[in-house]
């Protein structure tokens, strides 16, 4: 075997050298006899070679399309959810700045505050906000919204307050019917047959003409509530059953059911009267 296969590499040897040492006429019909021969072949295998790289650089396109496809679709989401979170801040941005303008005055201070709690059973009786003595909140302090009156401080914690609303029928407030100029004193009525919280006003000049609409404040007095923080609004007028003074239901301005935040109001002592207070203390502890 290994001598038939030196024979055949003799022989090719052989004519490759007569091959070169033929006249260069007769040379060159033989090389391209043997380019047309292997012309076929050739074309096939570069065929095969193209469709393959074409194939290769198909799926290769594929791919990074699928790839691109991704990271546009991951950009996608991360832009939109950046947009709503945007959103929402500059909406809940534009809602505190309208919160913090109210009721701003030298002599007030105004503790903003988020309700954490509700009485489920109740919720018209009291909530839960989340300040407390750390932020200078104190009992019986008046507690408000953009809208109106809210209701009163009671159980201060470091942390908490719990605030009695308006609608209960515990919180009596003195108010005041401005477009009449008479004074009367609210209290809650806990809800209508709607469902909607009440209050209602009493003790109301009966010489007065109430009309629905008119709008009740805080009259200042009692030193809880400061004066002209609006209550409501008057729906109904009717007569005492003494006929005395009248009474009028009065619809909440605040909602009372819907609240995010709320301002406690803390009133802002006197320099006058802060010295005279530790004065006092000091002569105390002498």
């Amino acid at each position: 075997m290994r001598e038939r296969s030196i024979s055949i590499w003799l022989i090719l040897g052989t004519a490759l050298i007569v091959a070169l040492n033929l006249p260069e006429s007769v040379s060159d019909r033989g090389k391209a006899a043997i380019r047309e021969f292997l012309a076929p072949l050739q074309g096939l295998v570069t065929s095969v070679g193209q469709n393959v790289g074409q194939g290769v650089d198909a799926i290769r396109g594929l791919g990074d399309l699928a790839l691109d496809n991704r990271n546009m679709a991951a950009e996608l989401t991360r832009l939109r959810s950046e947009l709503r979170y945007l959103e929402a801040l500059e909406q809940e941005n534009i809602e505190l700045r309208e919160q913090l303008g109210y009721l701003r005055r030298p002599d007030r201070e105004l503790i903003p505050a988020e309700v954490i709690a509700r009485d489920i059973s109740g919720w018209w009786h009291s909530l839960r906000i989340g300040k407390g003595l750390a932020e200078g909140v104190e009992p019986q302090m008046a507690v408000v919204t953009p809208d109106g009156l809210l209701g009163r401080t009671m159980n201060v914690s470091a942390g908490t307050s719990d605030v009695l609303l308006i609608s209960d029928p515990s919180c009596r407030v003195s108010a005041y019917l401005p477009r009449v100029q008479t004074y009367g004193i609210t209290s809650g009525r806990g809800l209508s047959v709607r469902g909607l919280p009440m209050v209602r006003m009493e003790f109301i000049n009966k010489d007065k003409e109430i009309r629905a609409g008119d709008e009740v404040v805080t009259s200042g007095l009692g030193g809880t509530y400061p004066r002209g923080i609006l209550i409501g609004y008057v729906e109904r007028v009717v007569m005492d059953d003494s006929g005395l003074y009248q009474m009028a239901d009065i619809v909440p301005a605040s909602d009372i059911g819907r609240l995010a935040y709320c301002f406690v109001v803390a009133e802002t002592p006197d320099p006058v009267d802060n010295l005279l207070r530790r004065r006092d203390t000091m002569e105390g502890a002498l």
